[in-house]
């Protein structure tokens, strides 16, 4: 049994999840603990439109994409910063692995493990070790009488598939409104590009964009591959 669970909250997660977070807590039997780096990613990226220093997210460019650095500030960081409070350690870091964290990356995406960087963490990934698809954990799910979590991912997150942008679209308007409007924010850059930017991989402006799935126009869907390093909803 676990210690204890983090959620690393960037400020941008849609509605649906902030709500399943609630339920999920009262279901658990051991805590879950919520850390926000500063006032969260949405408003250091703000900063960034009005010129002030600030973290990248992977906003897509007319000749490329930014390099992230989203993750490590905003996940990674006050992660670890939690789990060193937690494991109750102070002065120099231990070279031996004194902490034990599980992160839930399913066989559908085992290209997202990655060993720890700190040497007092080690990372395992049980439903890799279990065999098990997110099919399974849907089905675990279901079987067991909870409610199927919806996913967590930043409402603007340039990573998004045409399918994400349109179940945002039809199942979180609310969500997609912003995205839409931010959008058009960083179009003249942040504080290190002076390049137009932009949310959707077609380098268009979102709220114009045709969002059949690549699934519908023939292509295939590559889902989670580029994605936030398996650290996302951890």
């Amino acid at each position: 049994m676990p210690d204890a669970a983090i959620f690393s909250d960037v400020g941008a997660e849609p509605q649906s999840v902030y709500d399943y977070l609630d339920y999920l807590e009262k279901q658990l039997p051991f805590p879950v603990y919520r850390v926000m780096e500063k006032d969260g990613l949405l408003e250091d990226v703000k900063r960034g439109i009005s010129g002030k220093r600030c973290s990248n997210p992977p906003f897509h460019t007319e000749t490329g994409i930014l390099m992230r650095t989203c993750t490590v500030d905003f996940k990674i960081r006050p992660i670890i910063r939690k789990t060193k409070e937690i494991a109750g350690w102070k002065g120099r870091k231990p070279k031996e692995p004194i902490v034990t964290t599980w992160i839930g990356i399913s066989l559908d995406e085992i290209q997202r493990m990655k060993e720890s960087r700190e040497p007092w963490i080690e990372h395992r990934f049980p439903l890799i070790e279990k065999r098990m698809h997110r099919y399974h954990c849907k089905k675990w799910i279901m079987e067991n009488g909870y409610k199927v979590p919806p996913r967590s991912a930043c409402w603007f997150c340039p990573y998004h598939s045409n399918k994400e942008w349109r179940r945002l679209k039809d199942e979180e308007p609310d969500e997609f409104k912003k995205a839409v409007e931010l959008d058009k924010e960083i179009r003249s850059g942040v504080y290190n590009t002076k390049q137009k930017l932009f949310l959707h991989k077609s380098k268009k402006p979102l709220g114009e964009v045709d969002l059949a799935t690549d699934i519908e126009k023939g292509q295939e869907e590559f889902g989670f591959i580029q994605e936030c390093d398996g650290m996302c909803g951890v």
